[in-house]
């Protein structure tokens, strides 16, 4: 059980470094952006590259923290049942969601973009665009990257769910607990 605890920090741990290293991509696309706009309408000057930059940052931040969102619980949930539920109904949850869903999605994506990614690197691609940004491969990189800390995260929800079905919450990693609603309004307030 001490294993699994430590796992679930672990991987928690990774993907919250991640993502907030990452999340500083959206003020570099931001001043990209701005400064693509500010270079074509005040100085009607155009780099094919500087445009291929801001999209190709995007992808590289929605991908590389995909798993911190998945870790904050930020991604889209249909919680009406949920939200009330006891931390053991939330465990089961999760833990059905996980392995029926995530896990196999995560397979999935990995599988296929293997070759993709694999032949992107062969051939060094660059972007189709004349004039754009050399590396796509790295881009294309960033799609493994995505799989494999989802997938982490995913497991890392799995092994929460097993401490908390077994009757372990203590073992859980107090900022991965589960909290009741009363106990998310508390914390508001």
């Amino acid at each position: 059980m001490k294993l699994l605890a430590h796992f679930i920090r672990f991987v928690s741990g990774l993907n919250h470094f991640i993502g907030q290293a990452f999340s500083w991509c959206a003020l570099a696309i931001v001043l990209v952006c701005f400064s693509v706009v500010v270079l074509r309408y005040a100085f009607a000057v155009s780099f094919v590259w500087m445009q291929d930059l801001y999209i190709w940052l995007n992808g590289v931040m929605f991908t590389a923290v995909a798993g911190f969102a998945l870790l904050r619980d930020d991604h889209v949930r249909v919680d009406v049942f949920y939200r009330h539920a006891r931390p053991a109904r939330k465990a089961a949850a999760d833990m059905i969601g996980a392995v029926v869903f995530l896990l196999p999605f995560t397979f999935v994506v990995l599988a296929y973009s293997l070759p993709f990614v694999s032949r992107s690197w062969r051939y060094t691609e660059a972007s189709a665009n004349v004039g754009g940004m050399p590396g796509l491969f790295v881009l294309k990189s960033f799609i493994v990257a995505f799989a494999l800390l989802i997938g982490l995260q995913g497991l890392a929800i799995v092994a929460r769910s097993i401490l908390v079905l077994s009757g372990r919450d203590d073992m859980v990693p107090e900022r991965f607990a589960y909290t009741t609603e009363e106990e998310t309004h508390e914390a508001a307030v």
